[in-house]
């Protein structure tokens, strides 16, 4: 006899409908799988014997040859557990096949037959509707994350047994159900840190909503202790909620890696992603025999903070230039290529010397000079500071700052006004694909969008001149100047917007990196 179950397996973002193919035979007991499983597929056999005798069938003895089809394509997870058991079940006449050929099956099995989550339902559901599946069923603690796709009925079981029942029609159950508005009508902004915390620096809360505005990368340099930590960690208190496309895409991407809690069936927050300097360039940019998204992935539609990013590898810090270029990153295997979106904002913080602090003349006893910080600043290459829009010097707060009791601006203040510049960039480039921000701007759109009065292009290119900048710092300048541009409410792009993106660029200048 021979049965279909469909089921599935993830690559990069997107997933691709596996058969699973059973044949059965008489004869001598023999089990055979094939269609390049992994490891976790290949012990599932033990599993599945155990989680079938205990919910009260039998395991077919006999001749029996499991194909994943389309062989050629590797497969990992244990999400084939379930539809090799249902497979098992079908071929011994346990269960009826009516609705096999409409329905998509996935979940790991327990020994005792409960089923366990598996990762990656979320795309997966979204190409079971594309080809014209009806019903999907996946373990109870997915059916929130299934559920978020339209058009195909969703079914969360929690053992073996209620699969068996709902494919013999013994009982009743009911689709699963998720009402998406009310997901988004929930407080996101509810948030523990907020930028009223924050002492002083007032020009670095500034450059944060600037580029909160317009999505730009942004570094900062100052001594520790200065709050540049305390600062980025505030940053998403202040950027516009995730738009359902995005919050779709991103949680996408947490779903396959393995993200997503039990029961949460979209990311309604933009991600906060913090690695440790130790990151590998594998674990950052992802890959992998088989690929798996990085952390630069895993923030996408949000911030990536880097803390101390000269202590980041050199090799990790550079393979990250493609990515931050343009939005995506491409893994090439032999047998695959996957690609994961990347939009991120690249938030990065360093001390200006290995001491920490800055040159001071009048101090001999510090160890610090100018070379050395040279050096320290050099760490981090003139490519990749390219592409970080804003460079913000960051002081020692003062006592008096420290010790004052006034309240400073809060993120809710602050957001309102970021909010409303991201609403005038959402009609700039309302039916632009994939640009959804200044940042965004491709360098044809920012030469379009971005035209300078006659005092404006004479500052610039005095700028341009005695700053030495390259085209692409000539880019930046123009979307964040129109970020500037945007937070006033203002469409034409004034030569004090100029000016204050063009102090944006302290990295440039002479005494820096040269």
């Amino acid at each position: 006899m021979l049965a279909k179950v469909f089921c599935a397996s993830t690559y990069g973002v997107d997933a691709h409908i596996i058969t699973t193919e059973i044949h059965y035979t008489g004869g001598l007991p023999k089990y055979y799988l094939v269609g390049l499983p992994d490891r976790a597929i290949s012990e599932s056999q033990t599993r599945i014997e155990a989680a079938i005798k205990n919910s009260g069938a039998e395991m077919p003895r006999g001749r029996t040859m499991v194909n994943l089809a389309p062989a050629d394509l590797p497969k990992e997870g244990s999400s084939f557990d379930l539809p090799i058991a249902i497979g098992l079940l079908a071929v011994s006449e346990q269960v009826q096949t009516g609705l096999l050929s409409e329905t998509l099956i996935l979940g790991e099995l327990a020994l005792d037959g409960y089923l366990r989550p598996v990762r990656g339902v979320l795309p997966i559901t979204v190409e079971a509707r594309k080809k014209g599946i009806k019903h999907i069923v996946v373990p109870q603690e997915n059916a929130t994350e299934a559920a978020v796709v339209e058009g195909i009925q969703v079914f969360g079981f929690s053992h073996l047994k209620e699969v068996m029942s709902w494919l013999n029609a013994e009982k009743e159950f009911q689709p699963f159900s998720v009402d998406i508005s009310k997901i988004f009508s929930q407080d996101v902004y509810k948030e523990v840190v907020d930028f009223a915390d924050v002492k002083g620096q007032e020009n670095v809360k500034r450059a944060m909503e600037v580029a909160a505005a317009g999505g730009h990368n942004i570094i900062m340099v100052g001594p520790p202790g200065s709050g540049k930590t305390m600062i980025a960690r505030r940053l998403p208190t202040i950027l516009p909620p995730l738009e359902l496309d995005e919050a779709l895409e991103t949680t996408k991407i947490h779903s396959v890696a393995g993200l997503l809690g039990n029961g949460v069936s979209l990311v309604t927050h933009r991600p906060f992603r913090s690695p440790h300097h130790t990151i590998s360039d594998v674990a950052l940019v992802g890959g992998g025999s088989i690929p798996h998204p990085g952390e630069i992935s895993l923030a996408h539609n949000g911030v990536l903070f880097l803390d101390e990013l000269p202590e980041f590898k050199r090799s990790a810090l550079e393979v990250m230039r493609q990515p931050l270029e343009d939005g995506h990153v491409t893994i090439s295997r032999a047998k695959m290529t996957v690609n994961y979106p990347s939009q991120i904002m690249l938030v990065a913080s360093m001390n200006p010397s290995p001491s920490g602090d800055w040159y001071d003349p009048s101090d001999s006893t510090s160890g610090n000079n100018p070379g050395l910080m040279q050096r320290y600043l050099s760490k981090i290459s003139g490519p990749l500071l390219d592409r970080i829009d804003l460079h913000i010097e960051v002081q020692k707060v003062s006592y008096e700052e420290l010790s004052s009791k006034a309240k400073g601006e809060s993120s809710a203040e602050i957001r309102k006004r970021v909010m409303e510049a991201s609403l005038i960039q959402k009609q700039r480039f309302m039916g632009v694909k994939d640009v959804f921000c200044n940042a965004q701007m491709s360098t044809k759109q920012a030469r379009k969008l971005c035209g300078l009065d006659d005092a404006g292009s004479a500052l610039l290119k005095k700028a341009i001149q005695s700053l030495s900048l390259s085209a692409r710092a000539y880019d930046r300048i123009l979307k964040v100047g129109r970020t500037i541009a945007d937070l006033d409410s203002s469409e034409q792009i004034k030569s004090n917007h100029i000016a204050e993106a063009i102090q944006y660029r302290n990295l440039d200048r002479e005494g820096w990196l040269g």
